[in-house]
This record gives structure tokens, C-alpha cells and sequence, in this order.
């Protein structure tokens, strides 16, 4: 090869070079596609959002931790799009990632991840995905105004602090000393019950970190149903034994449903379902048994089995034939009045144990 050849060579090679330590890249007709990076999994920062530290986990249950590449912290989009109570979609044959709506179902539960470490990880950084938000595509920047893209692991979409901060409306801080990224609404007033958001942040009522609306969700989810399968949708935030949390009520057709939602995690702390207006029952197929009620009571809670049972007898209820069930699994206790003869359930109610 001729020294200029070499010299050429050289020359493109530390363009590239260059080009991946900057996180430069040109979008538009002809963007890079993946490109292959090495970054470093951060278990041990910690994301507080409104005052509530936060963990983050995928669609599967696994907990997402905070990546650091290039000196920036990134976040898992998905996860994000639960706080901000709006649904994400993936188009594979477009590479796009869609933030929009109201979301309808709960935040993921998981199980922390307490024995991850700080380490070296193989990522992608996508100048070839697409975001887009509310209808409209979203290009990021840096504080240098260099545009930035998503990053790709494990199946997982993120996004830089400072564009997660853009799409939730919020200030974010850095405390070097306790390694904390602080997510927060500015407000000129810090002692009230409750909040509005700032101007391009969420909508609703903001309550410890969820908003109105995400209560909502949770309750609906947890009923399985939509929005627009009820009716009377509303909310309130209230305190229970010093505890913000949301009352969240709505009927169907046949049913009565009332929640309280955890303010600050969005876990269900109790709920009731009450079928309205019984009818007379038809006693000619006969009593549908003490174990067929059983069934039927554990087949509403997955996972719980006959050993989850506490008690379960026959009972009259304004005169008519009902069994009463009494079970407990993953720490809620679950109360059941099933019609004798038509297997109905006719009430459901559900409170989580020494919350």
C-alpha cells in the first residue's frame, strides 16, 4: 500500500474514532444505523422523581438500571412513559417509538435486582430510530445543542437524563456526593397537598409522583377493563393513616367499583366490587356447591391456590343462598359473595395486609 493510501486510511479511521466519542452523527436522508458502543451499567445511582426515589423495570419484570455513556445518564424509555401515564409503542418495520395517550394499564411490578454491579456493557447507540411524541417526531440535544439518539440494550430503549427531563416537563440535578439525579417540577410554592404540573409536564393532578390520571389507570387495569367500558370515572386524593393516596371510583353497567391507589407507588391498597340490583335467583339447576365457589374465587386471583383458602361457608344474604370466601395471597386479602345457584360473584373486595 502507498504512503498516501496509508496515510487516507489513517486518516478515516480516526474520523471515526472521533465520531463515536462524540455521539456526532448526521440524521436525515442517509443517518447511521447501529452502532455498536461500550457503556457502563449504574446500579448504584439513584433517580428521584418529585421527591420518590424510583426503580425501573421492563415489561417482563426485570429491573432496568440507569446506563452511563459519554458522561450521560440514560434512562429506559418505557419505564418513563409509565410515570408519565402515556402508552409506548414499538413499529419494528419503522424503527419508531410512539409516547402518546392516556395509559390504561398499571405501572410494572418487579423484583429489584440487588445483586447487580457497576460494569462494562456492550450497547447500541440508534441515530436510525425514530421517537415520537404526542403526534409529533422529537429530535434531542445535548447542553452543546448536538443532537443525540437513543441508545439500545437488552431490548430496552433509552434515552438521555436531559431528553427524559424534556419529556416530562421537569428540572434535573446532579449531587455528585450521593450520586443522585433529581427529576423535579419547579414551583414557586413547596407545602401543599397537592400539585399541577408545570407547563409541558403531565397532566392532572400530581400527587407524591402519580398523577390522577395514572390512579386511575391502575384501578381500571387491576378491574380489567377501559375507559371506555365504565362510566362516572372520577378521582380524589385523600390521606389514610398519613398515607396520600388516590380514591378512585366508576360503575358499568351491572357494577359498582371503588379503589385507593397508592399517591407515590401505584400499588392497589384496597378496592370493591359490588354487583347492583340483584335479581331473584333460579334455584332449579340446584346449589352449585361449596368447592365449585372455591373455584370460582381462586380462578379471579391467579397464582393462589386451595392452600390460600381461610375460610369458606354457606351464608344467606337478603334471604337468598350465597358462599362467602375468605383468601390470602401475595399479601391481599380477598373477600368473595358468590350467588349459591348462578355461580355469580356478587361482591369482591380486596385490601393489601400491614400496608
Amino acid at each position: 500500500m502507498t504512503n498516501r493510501k496509508k496515510l487516507t486510511c489513517r486518516l478515516g479511521a480516526l474520523a471515526l474514532t472521533a465520531a463515536l466519542l462524540t455521539g456526532v452523527f448526521t440524521l436525515g436522508a442517509g443517518a447511521a444505523g447501529a452502532t455498536n458502543i461500550t457503556a457502563q451499567l449504574s446500579p448504584q445511582l439513584n433517580i428521584v422523581v418529585d421527591g420518590v426515589s424510583r426503580d425501573f423495570y421492563t415489561v417482563n419484570g426485570d429491573e432496568a438500571h440507569p446506563i452511563v455513556y459519554n458522561g450521560t445518564t440514560y434512562l429506559p424509555l418505557r419505564a418513563i412513559g409509565e410515570l408519565m401515564g402515556k402508552n409506548v409503542n414499538w413499529d419494528q418495520s419503522s424503527l419508531t417509538v410512539t409516547i402518546g395517550g392516556t395509559r390504561t394499564t398499571a405501572a410494572t411490578a418487579g423484583t429489584p435486582d440487588t445483586g447487580a454491579v457497576t460494569q462494562e456493557i456492550a450497547a447500541q447507540l440508534r441515530p436510525d430510530f425514530t421517537i415520537v411524541v404526542d403526534g409529533v417526531e422529537a429530535t434531542f440535544r445535548d447542553v452543546n445543542g448536538t443532537v443525540v439518539y437513543p441508545l439500545l440494550y437488552n431490548g430496552s430503549n433509552y434515552l438521555p437524563i436531559r431528553a427524559i427531563g424534556e419529556l416530562m416537563g421537569k428540572t434535573v440535578s446532579w449531587d455528585g456526593a450521593t450520586a443522585t439525579v433529581t427529576l423535579a417540577s419547579d414551583s414557586l410554592v413547596t407545602d401543599a397537598d397537592t400539585f399541577e404540573p408545570s407547563t409541558g409536564g403531565t397532566t392532572g393532578t400530581v400527587t407524591g409522583s402519580l398523577t390522577a390520571e395514572q390512579a386511575e389507570a391502575a384501578a381500571l387495569a387491576h378491574a380489567g377493563l377501559t375507559a371506555g367500558q365504565v362510566t362516572a370515572l372520577w378521582s380524589k386524593t385523600d390521606r389514610d393513616d398519613g398515607r396520600v393516596v388516590y380514591e378512585v371510583e366508576f360503575y358499568t353497567a351491572g357494577a359498582e367499583y371503588d379503589y385507593e391507589i397508592d399517591a407515590a407507588t401505584g400499588k392497589v391498597i384496597s378496592f370493591d366490587h359490588e354487583v347492583r340490583g340483584w335479581t331473584a335467583q333460579d334455584t332449579s339447576g340446584g346449589l352449585i356447591g361449596l368447592e365449585k365457589a372455591k373455584t370460582i374465587a381462586l380462578a379471579q386471583v391467579p397464582g393462589a391456590a386451595a392452600a390460600n383458602i381461610r375460610k369458606a361457608h354457606q351464608d344467606r344474604d337478603d334471604g337468598q343462598v350465597v358462599y362467602e370466601v375468605e383468601l390470602v395471597y401475595d399479601g391481599m386479602e380477598h373477600d368473595f359473595e358468590i350467588d349459591g345457584y348462578s355461580g355469580q360473584i356478587r361482591s369482591w373486595d380486596g385490601e393489601l395486609l400491614g400496608y
